[in-house]
């Protein structure tokens, strides 16, 4: 197969957040499940990095790249200690990736009610039966406590616990790639620079 043309330039020079928007659209159609699947990198004090695959809730030039979880958990013990990220989306479907990298912030109590409310009751029973990545003994003892949760709530509504909440990603730089043929791939990276962006062809 011929590499394309030098000229060829499939990833714009324009707002990322328009760009994300575009691709984002692209994977939900063609990705077989979870398109909003993205991988969370966080470290914590010492610099000790970890990863995970969270799901993407929100996004905007406004409110940053949103997830939530449990914040008791390595990952929220991580961001306590340590409140940088980065996110990577790889949809392999359309040969395409994006890495995020910024700060991140906690969203506020009104979105995360809003949220949790939006979610399945047994996904909200599920985080009161959960102390995620805390040591189990064995899977009876999970599904007792999801148990003792249904029992808990049996004649109400499901609150949200104080220790699940949202967290935002503001980047400060936004990296598109894009599978070329003969692995001469397309790199662009935006940065951040006071209120606006600048942007770069990096080498593959």
């Amino acid at each position: 197969m011929e590499p394309d043309a030098p000229n060829a330039d499939a990833i714009a020079d324009t707002d990322p957040y328009l760009l994300f928007d575009e691709w984002f659209a692209a994977a939900r159609q063609s990705e077989p499940n979870d398109a909003n699947a993205m991988a969370l990198a966080t470290a914590d004090a010492d610099g000790m990095p970890s990863v995970r695959m969270v799901l993407l809730k929100g996004h905007g030039r406004a409110e940053g790249f949103v997830f939530y979880t449990n914040m008791n958990s390595r990952k929220g013990r991580e961001i306590a200690a340590n409140p940088q990220a980065a996110l990577l989306f790889h949809w392999k479907s359309l040969r395409r990736q994006i890495r995020i990298n910024g700060p991140l912030s906690p969203v506020t109590q009104h979105d995360a009610d809003a949220y949790f409310a939006s979610r399945s009751r047994d996904s909200q029973l599920g985080a009161h039966a959960s102390d995620q990545s805390a040591p189990l003994a064995n899977r009876a003892e999970f599904l007792d406590r999801f148990a003792d949760a249904q029992a808990r709530f049996r004649d109400g509504e499901v609150p949200r616990p104080e220790h699940w909440t949202g967290n935002r990603v503001r980047p400060h730089s936004i990296e598109f790639w894009q599978d070329r043929p003969n692995r001469l791939h397309e790199r662009r990276r935006f940065t951040l620079v006071d209120d606006g962006w600048t942007s770069t062809l990096l080498y593959p």
